[in-house]
């Protein structure tokens, strides 16, 4: 069975959610565990499986364990049914509605699962650099706030990404952030080479969720390219030169 990672924050309001590993799926090679990419090269019945087993962990049916087409970009969507056929292009989905298990996928970006317990309201986005520099997490609070959410109580739990430590960018990468904002500059430190700084994903996401005003921020400081084991990882995929990777999910429900 899968052995996902939960938050303290979720778990005490009592939020049904997930952040799945690696463990417990029936891929093989380099998706190896529970790869739940629809996109992936992976053979479609087994991710299929790996979803089944993600669904049934959070008690949903499979159909209603729903995830996105995922294009980087600020757009959140409103989930009040399953949808037939192709899935939607966004980054985010909001609901108010129980039964539904709203998934995003990632594999370095940041899976981040926000709840207003006393609204009854979730949502998830996928967020890396260039969805958070975009607002997709903004987005996804005034998508709960049309809902009847107030950002005063939304706790947001931050899930499994890329660790400062592992993300070394070009200067072009940090020239972007200062344009966008001379802040930025706190989410830069030296690396090894002088022109590679490291950038703090988590670090970045925290600073606009603590903007925005949510009640609580709970960070699991995992870093899926050093733990193997348990994530997938695109940059270790493309240092190792391979051929395609696995995706994690992360999903919650009412």
């Amino acid at each position: 069975m899968p052995k996902p990672i939960l938050s303290p924050v979720l778990e005490k309001a009592g939020i049904r959610h997930a952040f799945f590993t690696r463990e417990g799926g029936v891929s093989q090679g380099l998706y190896a565990g529970l790869n739940g990419g629809i996109g992936s090269n992976d053979d479609p019945a087994l991710v299929a499986e790996n979803r089944r087993r993600m669904a049934d962990w959070l008690g949903v049916e499979p159909t209603h364990f729903l995830s996105l087409y995922q294009v980087h970009s600020p757009d959140v969507i409103h989930v009040a049914s399953p949808w037939p056929g192709e899935r939607p292009r966004a980054d985010g989905l909001v609901t108010a509605m129980s039964g539904l298990a709203l998934a995003v996928g990632s594999a370095d970006c940041g899976p981040i699962l926000f709840a207003d317990p006393q609204a009854k309201i979730v949502g998830a986005c996928h967020s890396g650099w260039k969805g958070a520099m975009g607002g997709v997490l903004e987005s996804t609070l005034e998508a709960m706030e049309r809902l009847g959410a107030r950002r005063a109580r939304i706790s947001v739990a931050m899930g499994p990404m890329l660790s400062q430590e592992n993300y070394e960018v070009g200067p072009e990468f940090r020239e972007t952030f200062l344009k966008h904002d001379p802040a930025n500059a706190d989410f830069f430190r030296a690396g090894t080479r002088e022109t590679h700084p490291h950038f703090d994903l988590p670090g970045y996401i925290a600073r606009r969720l603590e903007k925005a005003g949510v009640a609580e921020i709970d960070d699991c400081g995992l870093c899926t390219y050093a733990d193997e084991a348990r994530f997938y990882s695109y940059r270790r995929m493309t240092h190792r030169g391979e051929a395609d990777y696995g995706r994690l999910l992360a999903a919650i429900r009412l």
